[in-house]
């Protein structure tokens, strides 16, 4: 019996039929499809990335501006004049809306007058100095040396009207002229005005407080003041 063989082409490999090695057909291949680039969507990508990149540019740059400016380095009270060691430099980024005092601008401020009280830390601003004296024309200044009995308890500060009252020795009081068992008679006081407040010293407590008062009774004051028979009081305030 003879056996009919099939010739095969050198070099290229015998082609299976229809089915695998093991007969079962053979898997048709896989086709990947690739996916197609959409170049405006890129360009659009590209540009927001660059608009953002470029707005926090901007942002760090605007936010990066400070200006040097002067702050309250320590509390002032109102009326009381500005010193060097008041104020200090600080830089800060502001808003344009906020007026503050340039740094440059500190010699205009030094011997100037706190218009209202300033806080350390705060951030001066030129409607907060002044240039008016609490020493008015026609009157005088006069220091009054009290001790912590002669004066209320509460924080005197510049600008605050208060009264000097007059507290003559009983027994003095009775021999110019007063008769015992009749009422005495209401004490002198004189108006004025605290200009400044010394710190109280450490052994006695005593404090000078510096007040302005009429021309014509800042001798009368002083002499006063000479005997230590005086007291200091709060002024009643305005539409109490």
């Amino acid at each position: 019996m003879s056996t009919t063989t099939t010739p095969v082409t050198p070099g290229r490999a015998a082609v299976p039929g229809p089915g695998g090695p093991d007969g079962k057909p053979a898997a048709a291949p896989r086709v990947v499809r690739q996916r197609r680039r959409r170049p405006g969507l890129i360009a659009l990508s590209v540009a927001l990335i660059a608009a953002g990149g470029l707005s926090g540019a901007l942002l760090f740059t605007a936010s990066g501006q400070r200006t040097a400016v002067l702050v309250v380095a320590r509390d002032v009270p109102v009326g009381a004049a500005i010193t060097d060691a008041d104020l200090a430099p600080a830089s800060l980024a502001l808003d344009p809306v906020v007026k503050a005092v340039p740094v440059t601008k500190k010699a205009g401020m030094v011997g100037q007058r706190a218009a209202v009280a300033l806080r350390a830390g705060s951030l001066l601003s030129p409607g907060q100095v002044t240039s008016v004296s609490l020493i008015k024309a026609g009157e005088q200044l006069v220091g009054v040396a009290l001790k912590p009995s002669q004066v209320p308890a509460s924080r005197l500060a510049p600008g605050q009207k208060v009264l000097i009252v007059s507290t003559p020795d009983p027994a003095q009081a009775a021999g110019a002229g007063g008769k015992s068992g009749e009422p005495a008679a209401a004490p002198k006081t004189l108006p004025a005005t605290v200009v400044a407040v010394g710190a109280a010293a450490p052994a006695t407590g005593v404090i000078v407080v510096d007040v302005a008062v009429p021309a014509a009774d800042g001798p009368t004051l002083a002499a006063r003041v000479a005997t230590g028979a005086v007291a200091l009081i709060l002024a009643p305030q305005e539409g109490s």
